[in-house]
Formats: C-alpha cells, structure tokens, sequence
C-alpha cells in the first residue's frame, strides 16, 4: 500500500482532505482517527503535525505527504517536492516594531529574530551574509518582540492583520513564497506506478478546479473564428446540429477566463452559450 500523508490541523487540512476526497480516496470519519485504511485504492492515510511530515516522508516509512513548502524547505530532511498543489499561497516575511530602526535585511545583523521555521531563517540570513540569533518558537510568534524574547520576527504572512495588531511592521524582500505541495520520498522512485497514480489523480481535481465546459452553438460559416476564440486542449468537439447551417461546439476552457470568452463568443456569433463545473478530469 502506498502511505500517504497528510495535515491533521492548520490552513493546509481541510484543502488537503477535500483534495484526496476529489480524487476518490476515503477520509477519515472520527476526528480523533489518525489512521486510515483504503484498500480500494491500495493506500494508508495518515494525520500527522504539519510540521512534523516532511520528516516523516523524508527519514520514516511514509511514501508521500502534503505539505507546505515552506515546511519542507524547514524540515532538512531529504524528502522531495513532487508537484505543486495550487493551495495554501503565503508568504515569508521579516518585521519588526513599528519604532524600531531596523528596516533593512543589513539591519538584522547581530539582532535576535523569533520564528518557528529557524533552519529556514537562518539559511536565508547566512546566505546573505548575515549573523543572527534565531529563537525558535512554536507559534504567536508575533508577541515575541513585546515579551523582550526578540528584536524581530520572522513568520508567514497573508494579509498582515495580525502583524499590524501586534504592533509589527513588514520590511525586507520576501524570505520565499510558499504553497501546498506533495511530497515524495528519496526512496520511492519517481515512476513507481501507485504514485503515478495519485499524480494523475490530483492533476485531475486541480484541471477540474481551474477549467470549466462550455458549451455553445455556432453559425457553419463562422466555426473557424468560434475556435479561434476557444481553442481548448487538442481540439474542440463540434458536432453538427438539425438546422444544418449551425454547430455545436464543447470545449473546456479556463474559469477565470469564462465572462471574457462568453463576450467574445457573442460577437463572433455564438448563441446558447451554457457553462458547466467540472468534478473530476484526466487530462
């Protein structure tokens, strides 16, 4: 079986799950569960700490897990990135109080910084030449700074609500981006067929996530410009209908994209332009 994985609490669970169910594999049903078995599908899933599965994945018996990258740029373990997952954006970021004169990288020279990713953190400042105390910290790493335990942070950013609350102030480029990603491990080879599998799968719920199907009626006489507009992957399906002076067309084409195509189409002629959600793709 193949041991998969994944995020027992934080930002990344609930996406995670609702991925693996997406893609077909059975979930847990008692919260307090940290094991299941899908025998119809030939894996294990198991909850773990996010903190703690990149170590797993890359020194124990765990094939593959889904992680943050940045957790796993943290975790130095062996443990590889397989493929992005399109969820989970953040950013890493330094601050520092509102009154503090620190307000360059050069400026955390000497300084204590508070953080729960120091491995992260102090890669980053030795390769910019930077000697620097990090104090690791499990979480609310933002009271550091007010308790006396640092002179700055260092933590994941998305909005800065909470940093601005605390009194904190962003400075400096970004310490990296960072989102979900699978990760495989060293030992696993990377065309094993189980995680080709769970590849193709998860590619799958990602095409559903980011394409729908549309679908749409066409003049003969003006197909050529209609797919033009909408060309799809290989091709679009067009088929013709009772009048034969029209065509149907479907093809898939990007969500974020439909209002601007449906424009388009109208133009060009098309009418009956309906859009449908995808569930699940193989591509």
């Amino acid at each position: 079986m193949l041991r998969i994985a994944v995020p027992n609490k934080g930002m990344l669970s609930e996406p995670a799950w609702n991925m693996l169910a997406e893609a077909g594999y059975r979930l847990r049903t008692n919260p307090r569960q940290l094991v299941v078995q899908d025998p119809d599908n030939e894996i294990e899933l198991f909850y773990l700490r996010p903190l703690d599965i990149a170590v797993y994945v890359g020194s124990g018996t765990i094939d593959v897990g889904i992680t943050g990258e940045d957790l796993l740029k943290n975790s130095g373990t062996k443990a590889l990135e397989h493929m992005p997952l399109g969820f989970g954006a953040s950013t890493f970021r330094f601050a520092a109080p509102n009154e503090s004169p620190i307000s360059r990288l050069e400026d955390i020279e000497g300084k204590r910084v508070a953080t729960t990713f120091d491995k992260l953190v102090h890669d980053y400042l030795t390769e910019h030449g930077i000697s620097a105390e990090t104090i690791h910290l499990d979480g609310a790493v933002e009271s550091s700074v007010q308790l006396g335990v640092a002179d700055l942070i260092a933590d994941v950013v998305s909005t800065g609500t909470t940093l601005r609350n605390a009194g904190l102030r962003i400075f400096a480029d970004p310490l990296m981006h960072s989102e979900a990603c699978l990760i495989r491990s060293p030992r696993l080879d990377e065309k094993d067929p189980r995680l080709t599998v769970l590849t193709r799968r998860l590619q799958g719920v990602l095409t559903a996530h980011q394409y729908v199907l549309m679908d749409y009626d066409i003049p003969v006489d003006k197909v050529a410009a209609a797919v033009a507009v909408t060309p799809g992957f290989e091709s679009p399906t067009i088929s013709p209908l009772h009048d034969k002076q029209w065509n149907a067309v479907r093809v898939m084409v990007p969500k974020k994209k439909v209002n601007q195509l449906m424009d388009d189409l109208y133009e060009v002629g098309a009418r009956g332009i309906i859009v449908t959600a995808l569930q699940a793709s193989r591509m």
